[in-house]
């Protein structure tokens, strides 16, 4: 698909939202031991966490991916990855299949380009509606991400991912599904800034100054850049988050609380824990999600164009 010369057609709306979702399902199948690297190193300190593990500490990126391989099997890396696919196909299509059209609704009439201010807005606006629809599938990925296997398959919480949305509604209420809803939506709300308004932006001044045409290499130049930006920006947030979302009732008041509490029991380097493998996953992510997007675009468009077309 690298290949593909740029369409002259623009890509529809529908296109942009199935091309996304479709990338992001495709980068996660890549990127997911990162991500369960990162929730491990996250959730770190806490007592239930210490001592459903006993003596294991997780030191690094590889060093987690390889304790976990050690202790728990293979496949504990890719704990939750159903959940995270069904988050994927309806939290990426929204947030960046319908970033266009939204940043355009903002935009104003009779102007060519549009302001950092209205990118900004129209990235917080999606990362915010989808969070609101796909906060249900975040909760049980991070739960099987976070949970920590040392005996047999009986011990588990969730016997699978359907049994965790119907565990977790059922012990803690429907409100428990959308458990850590606001530090999700600012978590998200930055990171999409930090994707897709950086992408967008250095995308745009990589082709103004004719440093690259619209393929593959700018693609790859773009995406790298918005992993880097999103991983700093977001990380503090990510980190309250998740320690949120994996913490049974009554452990914390408030995502408020919990950041308080991490504070004060580990100080204010816990908001960087996992910052390694967050930076690794989402630069990765970034890159394989992008480049596919584009190009998924580009063949989605070629097959509604040959579907249309008379001859």
């Amino acid at each position: 698909m690298v290949g593909l010369k740029p369409s002259e057609v623009p890509p529809t709306t529908a296109v942009k939202f199935l091309a996304a979702g479709m990338a992001a399902c495709f980068a996660d199948l890549f990127t997911f031991p990162l991500d369960t690297a990162k929730v491990r190193l996250q959730v770190q300190g806490e007592n239930q966490v210490a001592q459903a593990a006993h003596s294991i500490q997780y030191r690094g990126v590889l060093g987690t991916i390889l304790t976990m391989v050690r202790t728990e099997g293979p496949r504990s890396l890719y704990n939750g990855l159903v959940a995270g696919l069904q988050r994927q196909m309806g939290f990426a299509s929204i947030r960046i299949g319908l970033y266009d059209s939204v940043k355009q609704f903002y935009t104003p009439k009779g102007s060519d380009h549009s302001s950092i201010t209205t990118r900004i807005l129209a990235g917080c606006t999606t990362g915010a509606m989808a969070v609101t629809c796909a906060q249900p599938t975040d909760v049980v990925k991070v739960r099987f991400q976070a949970s920590v296997h040392l005996g047999p398959r009986s011990d588990r919480k969730y016997s699978g991912t359907m049994d965790a949305y119907r565990t977790i509604a059922r012990e803690e209420g429907v409100r428990g599904l959308w458990k850590g809803t606001l530090p999700n939506i600012t978590r998200n709300a930055i990171v999409n800034c930090g994707e897709m308004v950086t992408y967008d932006i250095i995308k745009e001044k990589l082709l103004d100054y004719h440093l690259f045409t619209d393929n593959f290499p700018c693609h790859f130049v773009s995406a790298f850049g918005a992993g880097f930006c999103a991983t700093v920006v977001a990380s503090p947030v990510d980190v309250v988050k998740t320690r949120y979302m994996n913490s049974p009732p009554g452990q914390y008041h408030s995502p408020l609380d919990c950041m308080l509490k991490m504070v004060a029991h580990e100080g204010p380097t816990a908001f960087y824990k996992g910052f390694t493998p967050s930076f690794l996953r989402l630069g990765s992510w970034n890159v394989v999600m992008f480049v596919t997007y584009e190009q998924l675009k580009r063949a989605l468009m070629k097959v509604q164009m040959l579907r249309e077309s008379p001859f």
